[in-house]
Protein backbone atom coordinates (compact mmCIF):
# COMPACT_ATOMS: atom_id res chain seq x y z
CA UNK A 1 0.00 0.00 0.00
CA UNK A 2 1.28 3.48 -0.80
CA UNK A 3 1.77 5.88 2.13
CA UNK A 4 -0.68 8.73 1.55
CA UNK A 5 1.86 11.11 3.07
CA UNK A 6 4.17 10.63 0.06
CA UNK A 7 1.62 10.38 -2.79
CA UNK A 8 2.06 13.94 -4.05
CA UNK A 9 5.73 14.97 -3.85
CA UNK A 10 5.20 17.91 -6.23
CA UNK A 11 2.45 19.27 -3.96
CA UNK A 12 4.75 18.78 -0.97
CA UNK A 13 7.50 20.78 -2.70
CA UNK A 14 5.08 23.56 -3.60
CA UNK A 15 3.85 23.77 -0.01
CA UNK A 16 7.42 23.81 1.30
CA UNK A 17 8.32 26.64 -1.09
CA UNK A 18 5.29 28.67 0.07
CA UNK A 19 6.29 28.16 3.70
CA UNK A 20 9.89 29.12 2.97
CA UNK A 21 8.71 32.30 1.23
CA UNK A 22 6.55 33.25 4.21
CA UNK A 23 9.39 32.62 6.63
CA UNK A 24 11.85 34.68 4.55
CA UNK A 25 9.37 37.56 4.43
CA UNK A 26 9.19 37.54 8.24
CA UNK A 27 5.64 36.19 8.45
CA UNK A 28 6.63 33.47 10.91
CA UNK A 29 3.13 33.08 12.38
CA UNK A 30 1.50 32.14 9.08
CA UNK A 31 4.54 30.09 8.06
CA UNK A 32 4.22 28.11 11.30
CA UNK A 33 0.46 27.57 10.85
CA UNK A 34 0.99 26.29 7.32
CA UNK A 35 3.90 24.13 8.50
CA UNK A 36 1.68 22.54 11.13
CA UNK A 37 -0.93 21.67 8.49
CA UNK A 38 1.78 20.28 6.22
CA UNK A 39 3.19 18.06 8.96
CA UNK A 40 -0.26 16.63 9.64
CA UNK A 41 -0.66 15.45 6.05
CA UNK A 42 2.80 15.29 4.48
CA UNK A 43 6.33 14.06 5.20
CA UNK A 44 8.44 15.46 8.02
CA UNK A 45 10.93 18.12 7.04
CA UNK A 46 13.39 19.97 9.35
CA UNK A 47 12.08 23.39 8.33
CA UNK A 48 8.49 22.39 9.12
CA UNK A 49 9.50 20.93 12.46
CA UNK A 50 11.51 24.06 13.28
CA UNK A 51 8.60 26.39 12.51
CA UNK A 52 6.11 24.32 14.50
CA UNK A 53 8.63 24.29 17.36
CA UNK A 54 8.57 28.11 17.30
CA UNK A 55 4.76 27.98 17.45
CA UNK A 56 4.76 25.55 20.40
CA UNK A 57 7.29 27.66 22.24
CA UNK A 58 5.23 30.81 21.69
CA UNK A 59 2.19 28.94 23.02
CA UNK A 60 4.10 28.24 26.25
CA UNK A 61 5.14 24.64 25.56
CA UNK A 62 8.95 24.77 25.29
CA UNK A 63 9.36 21.06 26.09
CA UNK A 64 7.23 20.17 23.06
CA UNK A 65 9.34 22.54 20.98
CA UNK A 66 12.50 20.75 22.15
CA UNK A 67 11.05 17.38 21.11
CA UNK A 68 10.22 18.70 17.62
CA UNK A 69 13.72 20.08 17.13
CA UNK A 70 15.30 16.85 18.32
CA UNK A 71 13.25 15.03 15.68
CA UNK A 72 14.41 17.52 13.03
CA UNK A 73 18.04 16.79 13.89
CA UNK A 74 17.43 13.06 13.65
CA UNK A 75 16.38 13.69 10.05
CA UNK A 76 19.14 16.18 9.23
CA UNK A 77 21.95 16.35 11.84
CA UNK A 78 23.73 19.22 10.05
CA UNK A 79 20.70 21.51 9.92
CA UNK A 80 22.26 24.61 11.47
CA UNK A 81 18.96 26.42 11.96
CA UNK A 82 17.40 23.58 13.96
CA UNK A 83 20.55 22.96 15.98
CA UNK A 84 20.90 26.64 16.86
CA UNK A 85 17.19 26.89 17.75
CA UNK A 86 17.46 23.82 19.97
CA UNK A 87 20.46 25.31 21.75
CA UNK A 88 18.54 28.53 22.40
CA UNK A 89 15.63 26.60 23.90
CA UNK A 90 17.92 24.49 26.07
CA UNK A 91 19.59 27.64 27.34
CA UNK A 92 16.21 29.08 28.25
CA UNK A 93 15.27 25.83 30.01
CA UNK A 94 18.53 26.06 31.96
CA UNK A 95 20.20 22.96 30.54
CA UNK A 96 23.35 24.76 29.39
CA UNK A 97 25.70 21.79 29.08
CA UNK A 98 23.70 20.23 26.25
CA UNK A 99 23.02 23.66 24.73
CA UNK A 100 26.77 24.30 24.62
CA UNK A 101 27.30 21.14 22.59
CA UNK A 102 24.82 22.37 19.97
CA UNK A 103 26.40 25.82 19.73
CA UNK A 104 29.85 24.28 19.39
CA UNK A 105 28.51 22.13 16.54
CA UNK A 106 27.04 25.19 14.80
CA UNK A 107 30.34 27.07 15.14
CA UNK A 108 32.27 24.14 13.67
CA UNK A 109 30.07 24.38 10.57
CA UNK A 110 29.89 28.21 10.46
CA UNK A 111 32.74 29.73 12.51
CA UNK A 112 31.67 33.25 11.63
CA UNK A 113 28.06 32.94 12.81
CA UNK A 114 27.95 35.61 15.54
CA UNK A 115 24.63 34.54 17.17
CA UNK A 116 26.05 31.09 17.95
CA UNK A 117 29.05 32.66 19.71
CA UNK A 118 26.74 34.90 21.74
CA UNK A 119 24.50 31.98 22.71
CA UNK A 120 27.57 29.93 23.54
CA UNK A 121 28.54 32.73 25.94
CA UNK A 122 25.13 32.50 27.60
CA UNK A 123 25.53 28.73 28.09
CA UNK A 124 29.01 29.18 29.56
CA UNK A 125 27.72 31.90 31.87
CA UNK A 126 25.05 29.55 33.24
CA UNK A 127 27.72 26.91 33.76
CA UNK A 128 29.74 29.43 35.76
CA UNK A 129 32.67 29.58 33.34
CA UNK A 130 32.53 33.35 33.34
CA UNK A 131 35.89 34.19 31.75
CA UNK A 132 35.16 31.91 28.80
CA UNK A 133 31.64 33.36 28.59
CA UNK A 134 33.12 36.84 28.30
CA UNK A 135 35.45 35.66 25.54
CA UNK A 136 32.49 34.20 23.63
CA UNK A 137 30.45 37.39 23.98
CA UNK A 138 33.39 39.50 22.78
CA UNK A 139 33.95 37.16 19.82
CA UNK A 140 30.31 37.62 18.82
CA UNK A 141 30.77 41.39 18.92
CA UNK A 142 33.89 41.13 16.76
CA UNK A 143 31.82 39.30 14.16
CA UNK A 144 28.71 41.43 14.55
CA UNK A 145 29.08 44.81 16.21
CA UNK A 146 26.04 45.57 18.31
CA UNK A 147 24.91 41.97 18.83
CA UNK A 148 22.33 42.50 21.55
CA UNK A 149 22.65 39.10 23.22
CA UNK A 150 26.42 39.57 23.54
CA UNK A 151 26.09 43.11 24.92
CA UNK A 152 23.41 42.01 27.39
CA UNK A 153 25.57 39.03 28.33
CA UNK A 154 28.54 41.26 29.13
CA UNK A 155 26.22 43.47 31.19
CA UNK A 156 25.13 40.37 33.11
CA UNK A 157 28.75 39.36 33.79
CA UNK A 158 29.50 42.81 35.21
CA UNK A 159 26.32 42.61 37.30
CA UNK A 160 27.32 39.21 38.70
CA UNK A 161 30.62 40.72 39.86
CA UNK A 162 28.99 43.73 41.45
CA UNK A 163 30.35 46.09 38.76
CA UNK A 164 27.06 47.88 38.39
CA UNK A 165 28.29 51.01 36.58
CA UNK A 166 29.66 48.90 33.73
CA UNK A 167 26.52 46.75 33.75
CA UNK A 168 24.32 49.83 33.50
CA UNK A 169 26.28 51.28 30.56
CA UNK A 170 26.01 48.08 28.52
CA UNK A 171 22.38 47.44 29.46
CA UNK A 172 21.35 50.95 28.44
CA UNK A 173 23.16 50.48 25.13
CA UNK A 174 21.00 47.42 24.46
CA UNK A 175 17.78 49.06 25.63
CA UNK A 176 18.23 52.04 23.32
CA UNK A 177 18.02 49.60 20.42
CA UNK A 178 15.55 47.10 21.87
CA UNK A 179 13.39 48.37 24.76
CA UNK A 180 12.45 45.71 27.30
CA UNK A 181 15.21 43.32 26.21
CA UNK A 182 14.88 40.92 29.18
CA UNK A 183 18.53 40.28 30.09
CA UNK A 184 19.38 43.96 29.77
CA UNK A 185 16.44 45.01 31.96
CA UNK A 186 17.48 42.52 34.64
CA UNK A 187 21.07 43.82 34.65
CA UNK A 188 19.88 47.42 34.70
CA UNK A 189 17.51 46.67 37.59
CA UNK A 190 20.33 45.06 39.59
CA UNK A 191 22.45 48.14 38.93
CA UNK A 192 19.66 50.46 40.10
CA UNK A 193 19.16 48.46 43.30
CA UNK A 194 22.91 48.38 43.88
CA UNK A 195 23.05 52.17 43.39
CA UNK A 196 20.31 52.70 45.98
CA UNK A 197 17.54 53.72 43.57
CA UNK A 198 15.23 50.67 43.66
CA UNK A 199 12.23 52.72 42.48
CA UNK A 200 13.96 53.10 39.10
CA UNK A 201 14.50 49.33 39.02
CA UNK A 202 10.82 48.78 39.81
CA UNK A 203 9.75 50.98 36.89
CA UNK A 204 12.02 49.16 34.43
CA UNK A 205 10.83 45.75 35.61
CA UNK A 206 7.15 46.67 35.47
CA UNK A 207 7.69 47.84 31.90
CA UNK A 208 9.17 44.45 31.03
CA UNK A 209 6.33 42.59 32.73
CA UNK A 210 3.76 44.60 30.78
CA UNK A 211 5.39 43.61 27.48
CA UNK A 212 3.69 40.55 25.89
CA UNK A 213 6.88 39.33 24.17
CA UNK A 214 9.01 37.87 27.01
CA UNK A 215 8.58 34.18 27.76
CA UNK A 216 6.99 32.90 30.95
CA UNK A 217 10.41 32.02 32.34
CA UNK A 218 11.79 35.48 31.52
CA UNK A 219 8.82 37.05 33.27
CA UNK A 220 9.36 34.86 36.32
CA UNK A 221 12.93 36.17 36.56
CA UNK A 222 11.62 39.72 36.21
CA UNK A 223 9.06 39.16 38.98
CA UNK A 224 11.79 37.84 41.27
CA UNK A 225 13.89 40.93 40.56
CA UNK A 226 10.81 43.07 41.18
CA UNK A 227 10.60 41.45 44.60
CA UNK A 228 14.15 42.62 45.28
CA UNK A 229 13.28 46.17 44.18
CA UNK A 230 10.22 46.21 46.45
CA UNK A 231 12.18 44.70 49.34
CA UNK A 232 14.77 47.46 48.98
CA UNK A 233 11.91 49.98 49.33
CA UNK A 234 10.72 48.18 52.49
CA UNK A 235 7.44 47.22 50.80
CA UNK A 236 7.75 43.72 52.20
CA UNK A 237 4.23 42.39 51.66
CA UNK A 238 4.36 43.40 47.99
CA UNK A 239 7.84 41.92 47.71
CA UNK A 240 6.69 38.58 49.09
CA UNK A 241 3.80 38.52 46.64
CA UNK A 242 6.23 39.13 43.77
CA UNK A 243 8.55 36.35 44.94
CA UNK A 244 5.65 33.93 45.34
CA UNK A 245 4.29 34.75 41.86
CA UNK A 246 7.75 34.33 40.32
CA UNK A 247 8.20 30.94 41.97
CA UNK A 248 4.75 29.75 40.90
CA UNK A 249 5.65 30.57 37.30
CA UNK A 250 8.96 28.74 37.58
CA UNK A 251 7.24 25.72 39.07
CA UNK A 252 4.82 25.64 36.14
CA UNK A 253 7.63 25.93 33.58
CA UNK A 254 9.66 23.12 35.14
CA UNK A 255 6.88 20.84 36.34
CA UNK A 256 7.30 18.38 33.46
CA UNK A 257 10.95 17.86 34.42
CA UNK A 258 10.94 17.97 38.21
CA UNK A 259 7.41 17.47 39.59
CA UNK A 260 7.47 13.68 39.18
CA UNK A 261 9.91 10.99 40.23
CA UNK A 262 11.80 10.86 43.52
CA UNK A 263 12.47 14.36 44.83
CA UNK A 264 15.54 15.53 46.74
CA UNK A 265 13.33 15.72 49.83
CA UNK A 266 12.18 12.12 49.44
CA UNK A 267 15.78 10.99 48.96
CA UNK A 268 16.90 12.79 52.12
CA UNK A 269 13.99 11.31 54.08
CA UNK A 270 14.82 7.82 52.80
CA UNK A 271 18.44 8.33 53.88
CA UNK A 272 17.26 9.29 57.36
CA UNK A 273 15.13 6.13 57.61
CA UNK A 274 18.06 4.00 56.45
CA UNK A 275 20.42 5.29 59.13
CA UNK A 276 17.77 5.02 61.83
CA UNK A 277 17.65 1.26 61.27
CA UNK A 278 21.30 0.65 60.39
CA UNK A 279 23.82 -0.75 62.83
CA UNK A 280 26.27 1.91 63.90
CA UNK A 281 28.84 -0.83 64.40
CA UNK A 282 28.76 -1.73 60.71
CA UNK A 283 29.70 1.81 59.76
CA UNK A 284 32.39 2.28 62.38
CA UNK A 285 34.04 -0.99 61.37
CA UNK A 286 33.98 -0.01 57.71
CA UNK A 287 35.94 3.22 58.16
CA UNK A 288 39.31 2.84 56.43
CA UNK A 289 42.30 5.08 56.94
CA UNK A 290 43.74 4.35 53.50
CA UNK A 291 44.59 7.62 51.75
CA UNK A 292 44.75 7.90 47.99
CA UNK A 293 47.78 10.00 46.92
CA UNK A 294 46.39 13.28 45.62
CA UNK A 295 49.27 15.63 46.30
CA UNK A 296 47.07 17.91 48.40
CA UNK A 297 48.35 19.17 51.74
CA UNK A 298 44.85 19.12 53.16
CA UNK A 299 41.30 18.24 52.09
CA UNK A 300 38.19 20.10 53.22
CA UNK A 301 34.53 19.47 52.38
CA UNK A 302 32.47 22.63 52.85
CA UNK A 303 28.81 21.75 53.34
CA UNK A 304 25.61 23.39 54.55
CA UNK A 305 22.12 24.14 53.31
CA UNK A 306 21.93 26.58 50.38
CA UNK A 307 22.12 30.24 51.47
CA UNK A 308 23.83 29.34 54.75
CA UNK A 309 27.09 31.11 53.93
CA UNK A 310 28.98 28.37 52.09
CA UNK A 311 29.93 30.69 49.22
CA UNK A 312 31.30 33.31 51.62
CA UNK A 313 33.39 30.69 53.41
CA UNK A 314 34.71 29.31 50.14
CA UNK A 315 35.71 32.76 48.90
CA UNK A 316 37.43 33.61 52.16
CA UNK A 317 39.50 30.42 52.08
CA UNK A 318 40.20 30.74 48.36
CA UNK A 319 41.89 34.09 49.06
CA UNK A 320 44.74 32.20 50.77
CA UNK A 321 47.75 31.48 48.57
CA UNK A 322 47.92 27.89 49.84
CA UNK A 323 44.26 27.07 49.11
CA UNK A 324 42.57 25.93 45.94
CA UNK A 325 38.76 25.91 46.10
CA UNK A 326 36.12 24.49 43.83
CA UNK A 327 32.54 25.74 43.76
CA UNK A 328 29.59 23.36 43.43
CA UNK A 329 30.94 20.77 41.02
CA UNK A 330 29.78 17.16 41.13
CA UNK A 331 33.16 15.69 42.02
CA UNK A 332 31.57 12.70 43.80
CA UNK A 333 29.16 11.81 41.00
CA UNK A 334 30.80 8.47 40.11
CA UNK A 335 30.59 7.19 43.68
CA UNK A 336 27.05 8.57 43.99
CA UNK A 337 25.94 6.56 40.95
CA UNK A 338 27.48 3.42 42.41
CA UNK A 339 26.48 3.71 46.06
CA UNK A 340 23.88 6.42 46.57
CA UNK A 341 21.13 6.11 43.96
CA UNK A 342 19.14 4.41 46.70
CA UNK A 343 20.00 4.30 50.41
CA UNK A 344 20.07 0.50 50.34
CA UNK A 345 23.09 0.77 48.01
CA UNK A 346 25.08 1.93 51.04
CA UNK A 347 25.15 -1.65 52.32
CA UNK A 348 27.62 -2.38 49.53
CA UNK A 349 29.68 0.68 50.43
CA UNK A 350 30.40 -0.70 53.90
CA UNK A 351 31.74 -3.89 52.30
CA UNK A 352 33.60 -2.36 49.34
CA UNK A 353 37.19 -3.59 49.00
CA UNK A 354 40.13 -1.18 49.09
CA UNK A 355 40.80 -1.54 45.37
CA UNK A 356 37.26 -0.43 44.52
CA UNK A 357 37.46 2.54 46.87
CA UNK A 358 40.77 3.56 45.32
CA UNK A 359 39.11 3.58 41.91
CA UNK A 360 36.45 6.02 43.10
CA UNK A 361 39.05 8.16 44.84
CA UNK A 362 40.93 8.39 41.56
CA UNK A 363 37.73 9.34 39.72
CA UNK A 364 37.04 12.03 42.32
CA UNK A 365 40.44 13.65 41.89
CA UNK A 366 40.14 13.34 38.11
CA UNK A 367 36.84 15.21 38.12
CA UNK A 368 38.26 17.86 40.42
CA UNK A 369 41.16 18.39 38.01
CA UNK A 370 38.82 18.52 35.01
CA UNK A 371 36.82 21.23 36.81
CA UNK A 372 39.99 23.29 37.18
CA UNK A 373 41.27 22.33 40.63
CA UNK A 374 45.06 22.44 41.06
CA UNK A 375 45.53 20.72 44.40
CA UNK A 376 49.19 19.72 44.49
CA UNK A 377 50.84 21.19 47.56
CA UNK A 378 47.65 23.05 48.54
CA UNK A 379 44.66 22.72 50.81
CA UNK A 380 41.76 21.69 48.61
CA UNK A 381 38.31 23.03 49.55
CA UNK A 382 35.45 21.21 47.85
CA UNK A 383 32.35 23.33 48.39
CA UNK A 384 28.93 21.94 47.66
CA UNK A 385 26.06 22.77 50.05
CA UNK A 386 24.34 19.40 49.85
CA UNK A 387 27.43 17.23 50.00
CA UNK A 388 26.04 16.70 53.49
CA UNK A 389 23.81 14.08 51.87
CA UNK A 390 26.99 12.38 50.68
CA UNK A 391 28.80 12.22 54.02
CA UNK A 392 28.75 8.39 54.01
CA UNK A 393 30.75 8.46 50.77
CA UNK A 394 33.07 11.14 52.11
CA UNK A 395 33.68 9.18 55.30
CA UNK A 396 34.44 5.97 53.41
CA UNK A 397 36.56 7.51 50.66
CA UNK A 398 38.25 10.37 52.56
CA UNK A 399 38.18 9.60 56.30
CA UNK A 400 41.00 12.08 56.96
CA UNK A 401 39.18 15.00 55.33
CA UNK A 402 37.92 17.90 57.44
CA UNK A 403 34.31 19.05 57.21
CA UNK A 404 33.13 22.66 57.62
CA UNK A 405 29.38 22.87 58.27
CA UNK A 406 28.01 26.34 57.49
CA UNK A 407 25.10 27.44 59.67
CA UNK A 408 22.79 30.46 59.61
CA UNK A 409 19.53 31.36 61.32
CA UNK A 410 17.09 28.86 59.73
CA UNK A 411 14.51 31.61 59.15
CA UNK A 412 16.97 33.68 57.13
CA UNK A 413 18.03 30.54 55.25
CA UNK A 414 14.52 29.60 54.16
CA UNK A 415 13.53 33.17 53.29
CA UNK A 416 16.71 33.61 51.24
CA UNK A 417 16.14 30.33 49.38
CA UNK A 418 12.60 31.47 48.56
CA UNK A 419 13.78 34.87 47.31
CA UNK A 420 16.77 33.90 45.17
CA UNK A 421 16.76 32.71 41.54
CA UNK A 422 18.89 29.57 41.21
CA UNK A 423 19.72 27.63 38.08
CA UNK A 424 17.01 25.00 38.08
CA UNK A 425 17.72 21.47 39.33
CA UNK A 426 15.65 18.94 41.25
CA UNK A 427 17.09 20.40 44.46
CA UNK A 428 16.24 24.00 43.66
CA UNK A 429 12.78 23.05 42.39
CA UNK A 430 12.13 21.96 45.98
CA UNK A 431 12.98 25.46 47.22
CA UNK A 432 10.32 27.25 45.18
CA UNK A 433 7.82 27.03 48.05
CA UNK A 434 8.40 27.89 51.70
CA UNK A 435 6.92 24.55 52.72
CA UNK A 436 9.18 22.61 50.37
CA UNK A 437 12.27 24.53 51.47
CA UNK A 438 11.51 24.08 55.17
CA UNK A 439 10.78 20.36 54.81
CA UNK A 440 14.04 19.83 52.91
CA UNK A 441 15.98 21.87 55.47
CA UNK A 442 14.57 19.72 58.26
CA UNK A 443 15.47 16.47 56.49
CA UNK A 444 18.96 17.60 55.48
CA UNK A 445 19.86 18.95 58.92
CA UNK A 446 18.56 15.80 60.61
CA UNK A 447 20.75 13.72 58.33
CA UNK A 448 23.80 15.97 58.68
CA UNK A 449 23.66 15.88 62.49
CA UNK A 450 23.00 12.13 62.57
CA UNK A 451 25.84 11.37 60.19
CA UNK A 452 28.23 13.68 61.97
CA UNK A 453 27.65 11.74 65.19
CA UNK A 454 27.81 8.35 63.46
CA UNK A 455 30.78 8.83 61.18
CA UNK A 456 32.85 10.99 63.53
CA UNK A 457 34.52 12.97 60.78
CA UNK A 458 36.50 15.99 61.99
CA UNK A 459 33.75 18.61 61.75
CA UNK A 460 33.50 22.29 62.69
CA UNK A 461 30.36 24.39 62.65
CA UNK A 462 30.76 27.92 61.30
CA UNK A 463 27.96 30.42 61.79
CA UNK A 464 27.53 33.13 59.19
CA UNK A 465 26.52 35.63 61.86
CA UNK A 466 29.69 34.87 63.84
CA UNK A 467 31.91 35.35 60.80
CA UNK A 468 30.28 38.71 60.10
CA UNK A 469 30.54 39.87 63.72
CA UNK A 470 34.16 38.78 64.29
CA UNK A 471 35.78 38.02 60.96
CA UNK A 472 39.38 37.68 62.14
CA UNK A 473 38.48 35.58 65.17
CA UNK A 474 36.33 33.13 63.20
CA UNK A 475 38.71 32.96 60.24
CA UNK A 476 41.63 32.18 62.55
CA UNK A 477 39.56 29.47 64.25
CA UNK A 478 38.82 27.90 60.84
CA UNK A 479 42.50 28.01 59.88
CA UNK A 480 43.51 26.28 63.10
CA UNK A 481 40.90 23.59 62.55
CA UNK A 482 42.08 22.63 59.06
CA UNK A 483 45.79 23.18 59.80
CA UNK A 484 46.19 26.26 57.60
CA UNK A 485 48.41 29.12 58.67
CA UNK A 486 46.76 32.54 58.98
CA UNK A 487 47.20 35.05 56.17
CA UNK A 488 46.06 38.66 55.95
CA UNK A 489 44.96 37.88 52.40
CA UNK A 490 41.83 36.25 53.85
CA UNK A 491 40.48 39.73 54.54
CA UNK A 492 40.73 40.60 50.85
CA UNK A 493 38.20 38.05 49.62
CA UNK A 494 35.88 40.69 48.14
CA UNK A 495 38.52 41.73 45.59
CA UNK A 496 39.02 38.10 44.63
CA UNK A 497 35.28 37.62 44.09
CA UNK A 498 35.41 40.06 41.18
CA UNK A 499 38.13 37.93 39.55
CA UNK A 500 36.70 34.45 40.11
CA UNK A 501 33.93 32.47 38.41
CA UNK A 502 31.08 32.30 40.92
CA UNK A 503 27.88 30.55 39.93
CA UNK A 504 25.68 31.21 42.96
CA UNK A 505 23.41 34.24 43.54
CA UNK A 506 25.80 35.43 46.28
CA UNK A 507 28.46 36.75 43.91
CA UNK A 508 27.37 40.38 43.59
CA UNK A 509 26.74 40.63 47.33
CA UNK A 510 30.15 39.21 48.22
CA UNK A 511 31.88 41.58 45.82
CA UNK A 512 30.82 44.38 48.17
CA UNK A 513 32.46 42.76 51.20
CA UNK A 514 31.00 41.68 54.52
CA UNK A 515 27.63 43.12 55.48
CA UNK A 516 25.15 42.38 58.23
CA UNK A 517 22.22 43.57 56.11
CA UNK A 518 20.86 40.05 55.70
CA UNK A 519 21.13 39.10 59.37
CA UNK A 520 17.64 38.91 60.85
CA UNK A 521 15.99 39.96 57.59
CA UNK A 522 13.39 37.28 58.24
CA UNK A 523 11.71 39.61 60.76
CA UNK A 524 10.30 41.69 57.89
CA UNK A 525 8.54 38.54 56.64
CA UNK A 526 7.53 37.14 60.03
CA UNK A 527 3.86 36.68 59.12
CA UNK A 528 4.70 35.02 55.80
CA UNK A 529 7.04 32.56 57.51
CA UNK A 530 4.48 31.62 60.17
CA UNK A 531 3.23 28.48 58.33
CA UNK A 532 6.70 26.87 58.37
CA UNK A 533 7.75 27.94 61.86
CA UNK A 534 6.70 24.63 63.49
CA UNK A 535 9.28 22.91 61.24
CA UNK A 536 12.01 25.48 61.88
CA UNK A 537 11.58 26.15 65.61
CA UNK A 538 13.39 22.98 66.81
CA UNK A 539 16.43 23.95 64.72
CA UNK A 540 16.30 27.57 65.88
CA UNK A 541 16.44 26.30 69.47
CA UNK A 542 19.07 23.64 68.76
CA UNK A 543 21.45 26.12 67.15
CA UNK A 544 20.82 28.74 69.85
CA UNK A 545 19.24 31.48 67.75
CA UNK A 546 16.89 33.93 69.52
CA UNK A 547 13.21 33.10 69.30
CA UNK A 548 12.28 36.63 68.17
Amino acid sequence: MTDSRTEHPATDRDTLHRIQALARSGDIANAANLAEEALASGPEHPLLLNLVAVKRDNEGHPEQAVALLRRALEIQPNDVGCRHALGILLNRLETPQEALEHFDAVIRIHPGFAPAHACRGAALEMLGVLDAAGDAYRRALELQAGNLLALAGLASLHSRRGQHANARQLAEQVLRVEPNYPNAVLSLAAAEIGAGVPKEAEMALRGLLADPRPSRLEKSLARGALGDALDAQERFDEAFEAYAHANEERRAVYASRFASGRTTLEHAQAMNRYFQRTSRGDWKQSMSRAVFPSGARGHVFLIGFPRSGTTLLEQVLASHAHVDALEERETLIDAVREYLRDPEDLDRLTQAPASELDRFRALYWQRAAEAGARVHGKYFVDKHPLNGLKLPLIARLFPDAHVLLALRDPRDVILSCFRRRFGMTALYYQLLTLQGAAALYDAVMQLSIELNELLQLPTMEVRLEGLIADFDGEARRICRFIGLEWSDSLRDFAARVRERNIVTPSAAQLAGGLTASGVGHWRHYRDHLAPVMPVLEPWIARFGYPAN
